[in-house]
């Protein structure tokens, strides 16, 4: 890699203590950084050098997954590291800041390659882009590049301003944008997941009968209510995590899923993506908040009930929807996704279910009882793909049976997310972050969604904390036969003694 200067705004917040310092280090003790680099964090804080190498290191020592037992290699990690105090509206600060970053450039002996990591809120984005280009910092001779978090935008227009705004100083292929779910390696190897001889066994002459993405969190709001009731489930977690799964899904799964421009072909899952109208969004969107109820036991209070939220809150907490995408890959198969707050347990998944053998039914409705094969890819908080195989013999309960796909690599040494992705922005590889042109096509999804939402053409549910969300999302699966995956309140197998004997002494298929 070419050497850099990693400029840090936001040095002093939590991202940068939990994931950002973290998957710095790792990169540098696994060599995956530039032999010679500079880091320069920047806060309104009147910290010295001595007071961020601290900091880092603290960080390090409580949330890298690789811990320091190096302490001359860690020295010379810390000393990369230099504090500069910014405030952001302030031209005469990002001048201060040019002349730290060509001074440590000349000392170090590097090209003007300067990456810029905002890890602050949106509304900075423009302002510190702007200044940015007016001090200089982003005309040296060497390349630059932004890397932003979400949220990217409020709305459509919103979005779409930011986009113009952001456009007057860096090019589209200058800005990175990081969904953290795309830095999931499990995510990144569904590109390779075709390759799989047991994938190619499965996918060959059967068709997936639905799709299925669940996010479901157990946790509540806890310090984001500020945030998270302007925004809810829709904006937090649909509009971007999982349209982003959905689209690494429907360019990944087929056989020839490894083919042609991975952003070219999400854009066209997007494109195929079937609107909704904000007249007809309750037919295929159902939302809810959760109130109180009990996580593993321990009581928690309901939303409207959370410090900082107002009494009479109408923020969506849990969205459930289907989707179609009309491309040949997967026309007439519908896609169920769901997330939500204060859900029974934390897992993100993605459920393939296909049609059983011998059966021209789903596992609910076939008349011979016949089970489904599924392809599982369990993202969180495990990682792993597994076959999961229809079992049942006279006598004994009706499960699946697991047969590993894939399973992750490195084991519990496995990258995280962000070191993933920090790696790839400075090695300017933009596959796995997301596209202006994905995240508007997104918003212009979501969008007839809010605004049914505004005009409360969609009922807002309440659900009872540490269940699986609203019991009227089961029937966006059932209206067409199927059910929600690996739910108990939806597993009649389990739950239903004369629905379990119509599959115990069944034929394997």
């Amino acid at each position: 890699m070419e050497p850099i200067t990693f400029v840090l705004f936001g040095a002093t917040g939590d991202l940068a203590k939990r994931k950002i310092y973290p998957a710095l280090y790792n990169l540098y003790i696994r060599g995956k950084l530039p032999a010679a680099f500079s880091v320069i964090g920047l806060g309104r804080r009147e910290w010295t050098d001595e007071t961020l190498r601290s900091n880092v290191e603290q960080s390090l020592r409580r949330f890298s997954r690789t811990k320091p037992d190096d302490e001359a290699a860690l020295g010379r990690f810390l000393e990369a590291f230099r504090y500069c105090v910014l405030d952001i509206g302030r031209e005469a600060d990002y001048v201060k800041l040019l002349d730290l970053v060509k001074a440590r450039e000349e000392e170090l002996g590097i090209p003007e390659n300067r990456l810029f990591y905002l890890s602050v809120g949106p509304e900075f984005f423009g302002p510190i882009a702007d200044n940015i280009r007016s001090s200089g910092l982003g005309s040296g001779t060497g390349w630059k590049r932004l890397v932003i978090e979400k949220p990217f935008g409020h709305d459509l227009e919103s979005a779409r301003e930011l986009n113009r705004k952001l456009g007057e100083s860096f090019s589209e292929d200058e800005i990175y944008r990081i969904d953290h779910y795309l830095g999931k390696p499990i995510v990144q190897r569904l590109e390779s997941l075709h390759e799989n001889p047991v994938w190619r066994e499965l996918w060959n002459g059967r068709k997936p009968a639905n799709v299925q993405i669940v996010a479901d969190e157990s946790v509540g709001v806890e310090e984001r209510a500020g945030y998270y009731d302007k925004s809810g489930a829709l904006r937090d977690m649909f509009q971007n995590h999982l349209l982003q799964l959905l689209m690494m899904a429907a360019v990944h799964l087929p056989a020839h899923g490894g083919d042609g421009n991975v952003h070219v072909r999400k854009k066209r899952v997007m494109e195929a993506l079937e609107p909704v109208r904000k007249e007809d969004a309750a037919a295929s969107v159902v939302r809810g908040q959760y109130a109180a109820g009990a996580i593993g036991g321990e009581p928690v209070v309901g939303y409207t009930s959370e410090p900082g939220i107002a009494p009479d809150s109408r923020t969506d907490t849990f969205i459930a929807a289907r989707l179609h995408v009309n491309s040949d890959d997967w026309q007439g198969v519908p896609f169920y996704i769901r997330t939500g707050k204060r859900l029974k347990a934390k897992a993100t998944r993605i459920v393939v279910e296909f049609e059983p053998s011998g059966a021209a039914g789903s596992a609910a409705g076939s008349p011979a009882g016949a089970e489904p094969n599924l392809l599982v890819v369990e993202i969180g908080p495990n990682e792993r793909i597994t076959l999961q195989r229809a079992s049942r013999e006279c006598g004994v309960d009706a499960g699946f049976e697991p047969i590993p796909v894939e399973t992750h690599p490195h084991g519990d040494d496995s990258p995280e997310a962000y070191e993933n992705l920090i790696g790839d922005a400075i090695a300017g590889d933009p596959t796995f972050f997301a596209h202006w042109d994905e995240v508007e096509l997104s918003w212009q999804w979501v969008q007839p969604i809010l605004d049914a939402f505004a005009e409360e053409r969609v009922p807002l549910f309440t659900y009872e904390a540490g269940g699986y969300g609203p019991a009227e999302s089961d029937s966006l699966p059932e209206r067409e036969g199927f059910r929600w995956w690996f739910d108990e309140k939806n597993d009649k197998i389990k739950k239903d003694p004369k629905e379990r004997d119509r599959y115990v002494c069944q034929p394997n298929h």
